[in-house]
């Protein structure tokens, strides 16, 4: 778990360092709603929000900083600690049905 003013430098750093096609899983404390972040190319990004809104984001890594602050915002607006997983290779259908246990 990672401090919530601290997440967008600990996930721009992170993404450094993740190979193609795999992703970081951000959730809430409760585990209820994520944002989903798979590195599809060296600067290209696909971003899935999944919790009260239901959407997707296609963009370059250098917009990203600007998309977080305002799904950080959006999705986890009570929350003071955030989930960070690394996760291996990025498929959709087990990336959206992956359970965790719920608090």
């Amino acid at each position: 778990m990672i401090d919530k003013t601290k997440t967008i430098k600990t996930v721009t750093e992170k993404l450094k360092e993740l190979p193609l096609g795999h992703y970081l899983d951000l959730r809430t404390y409760k585990r209820n709603r994520s944002v989903i972040i798979v590195k599809q190319g060296h600067e290209d990004l696909l971003v899935i929000e999944n919790g009260h809104y239901q959407e997707r984001f296609y963009l370059k890594q250098e917009k990203l900083k600007k998309l977080l602050k305002t799904l950080l915002r959006k999705e986890f607006p009570r929350s003071n600690k955030i989930r960070l997983y690394i996760m291996g290779n990025f498929k959709e259908d087990e990336a959206q049905n992956l359970k965790r246990k719920v608090l």
